[in-house]
């Protein structure tokens, strides 16, 4: 989502979520769909961050871990009556995320969104298109095309 190109007027659909105390959200586009945590499969020799696989409805779908992916701190307060899997297309692979909790649909008018700082890219925030602002509070918008580097999901293609 290229949020400089975008015309004044236009509105940005997001999916919301939280981990630990941040908040963010995804393009509503991007997101095939949200579901409880359900058993994953463990693979051997992934990255941390990569929980396994799960069996959704036929197809099995490699889940990653969005704390663990992103450095955030474990939270005491994780439990899977509110934890979800956000499915998401990313570059052409469908992945699962894990999430602490799923808030809203986010309506973000294109004016309430500014670029990502530049010292925020350079520190590998290439995943970052951009921060809204709702009132006082910040949101994180990811480009899950970004999220990862080349080669860096060769496991969940395997797995899939």
């Amino acid at each position: 989502m290229a949020v400089s190109s975008a015309s004044s007027d236009e509105i940005h659909h997001m999916v919301g979520f939280t981990v630990g105390n941040e908040e963010f959200c995804v393009d509503i586009l991007k997101v095939q769909e949200i579901i409880r945590m359900m058993g994953i499969t463990k693979i051997p020799n992934t990255p941390d961050y990569a929980e396994g696989v799960i069996n959704l409805r036929g197809r099995v779908i490699p889940v990653i871990d969005f704390r663990k992916r992103f450095n955030l701190p474990e939270s005491e307060e994780n439990n899977d009556d509110s934890r979800r899997i956000v499915v998401v297309d990313s570059v052409g692979t469908t992945i699962g995320l894990i999430v602490d909790e799923v808030s809203h649909v986010i309506k973000l008018e294109n004016d309430c969104v500014s670029p990502t700082p530049e010292t925020v890219k350079s520190s590998g925030g290439a995943c970052f298109s951009g921060i809204g602002r709702m009132g006082e509070k910040l949101i994180i918008l990811l480009d899950v095309e970004g999220m990862f580097s080349e080669g860096e999901l060769a496991w969940a293609d395997e797995a899939a």
